[in-house]
């Protein structure tokens, strides 16, 4: 006889990121006892290491299939009326633009697919042929730097406060009683199984503690990789962000503008409460090739291996990426080009060849199921991906979804995925790698606290003097 929700003991590796985080949250709403929940992490809720504990996140609609419709509009929803979630939806717009002749004729196809998709998007969605229909969504926008662009205004889109919203799940799981394992107790090292040698009973982690449950998920984003064989189905690949400060005069003037995002250059978002904008360049992104062996396979193998930014704070982000970022800038925010940029740093994800997830039991070991393979467009699932992942644990997930998320080695190239070209190596590229120096990236981190402690302090005094 199986055992029910209350009694069956639950093990989430990674709980502290995205799609951890969340299956915890669905658990518990699924009527799985607290204390039967286990979450481990390097780092308590939200993990530094995950891709998620970031300033924000792009919310929108992706037309790419129809389970990748369904599990939009389902997020949407959530993002819209949860209360977990809700505070943390800005639902600005998005703006999708190009110039490039390529850029072009593929927002011409998205925006047909969206007006066709029989979802209701055709509500919500404009395209913008005119630079003044494009100033008219985002006014802040520099008529010299759009010259030539073509849009999607999509009105439902927005950005999401991506740490505060995973630390909000932290909150609930916290309060509820939920156990957690940190640092070396909560680092995975290795499973556990039973007499057969092939069921999953628990894991050790790094420090040699034991946990034992009855299911195990693991959903350590980058690094999943990197901890198990996933025989080539997932790539860890980088991407840069910059972040610059605004006066408080200068962040009103930008409140409420659209995400703008551009194929050619990157994208960026309003600026937060401390008046922070976040600034992104476009890419294939960059790997690390090391050779490791991973939990389950037979010898070292080259593997993209992260390098943790919360173990490594002087790293920044290679010479070549200052210039790219420096051209988004100077495109979107041409009168902030002069402004320094800080914080600096690399952003880690993984990628499958087909750009689907990677949400399946393991082939050869019972009761361990991987969650992983974000390809980039996983922290907007960050409401609704854990309740089907509890699915998938309880062997009721919906074939379309089951058939999209399977184990499927050897189907493709996760090195370049959907995107453009192969992702190149950090290896070749210099600038980023700070070891030994107390550089400006460090001084980058002080001047963030800086600032958010002035922004708060000036908000204080102007709120005693009302």
């Amino acid at each position: 006889m199986s055992k029910s929700r209350a009694d069956t003991k639950v093990i989430v590796v990674g709980g502290g990121g995205t799609m951890g985080s969340s299956t915890a949250l669905h658990l518990l709403r699924n009527g799985y006892t607290p204390v039967n929940i286990t979450v481990l992490d390097t780092y308590e809720i939200p993990s530094a290491q995950s891709a998620g504990n970031d300033l924000n996140k792009i919310m929108g609609i992706r037309i790419r299939n129809p389970v990748d419709i369904q599990l939009s509009l389902e997020a949407r929803d959530m993002w819209r009326n949860d209360p977990v979630f809700k505070p943390y939806f800005h639902n600005t717009g998005r703006l999708d633009t190009g110039s490039s002749p390529e850029e072009i004729e593929y927002l011409k196809k998205a925006y047909k697919t969206s007006i066709e998709a029989g979802v209701g998007l055709e509500k919500c969605t404009e395209w913008l042929d005119t630079e003044d229909e494009i100033l008219a969504k985002a006014p802040q926008l520099d008529r010299e730097q759009i010259k030539g662009w073509k849009a999607i205004w999509n009105a439902d889109g927005g950005w999401l406060a991506a740490a505060k919203a995973i630390n909000s799940i932290g909150e609930v799981l916290r309060t509820s009683g939920v156990k957690f394992g940190f640092g070396g107790g909560g680092s995975f090292k290795a499973p556990l199984f039973g007499a057969d040698g092939t069921t999953c009973i628990g894991v050790e982690t790094v420090d040699g503690t034991k946990y034992y449950a009855d299911k195990v998920v693991l959903a350590a984003g980058a690094w999943t990789s990197v901890l198990v064989d996933l025989e080539e189905q997932c790539v860890s690949k980088a991407w840069v962000y910059a972040h610059i400060q605004l006066t408080p005069e200068e962040a009103a003037q930008y409140k409420n503008i659209p995400v703008v995002y551009n194929g050619d250059l990157g994208f960026f978002f309003e600026p937060n409460e401390y008046g922070i904008i976040k600034v992104c360049d476009e890419f294939p992104g960059f790997t690390r090739f090391k050779q490791h062996k991973p939990y389950g396979a037979s010898k070292q193998k080259k593997i993209s291996v992260p390098r943790s930014h919360a173990k490594h704070p002087t790293d920044t982000i290679p010479l070549e990426s200052h210039a790219s970022i420096g051209r988004a800038i100077d495109a979107f925010l041409p009168k902030f080009k002069h402004k320094k940029r800080f914080n600096q740093a690399l952003c880690w994800c993984t990628d499958t060849a087909d750009a689907n997830l990677l949400i399946t039991e393991h082939p050869e070991w019972k009761n361990f199921i991987i969650a992983s393979g974000d390809s980039g467009h996983s922290f907007k699932l960050l409401p609704n991906i854990g309740k089907h992942i509890v699915e998938l644990l309880e062997g009721r997930l919906a074939d379309d979804l089951k058939e999209s998320w399977k184990w499927r080695a050897g189907s493709g190239d996760a090195l370049k995925s959907r995107r453009a070209a192969p992702a190149r190596d950090l290896a070749d590229l210099p600038g980023w790698n700070h070891d030994g120096e107390v550089n400006s990236a460090t001084a980058s981190l002080e001047e963030l606290r800086l600032s958010q402690k002035q922004t708060a302090e000036t908000g204080r005094a102007r709120q005693a003097k009302l």
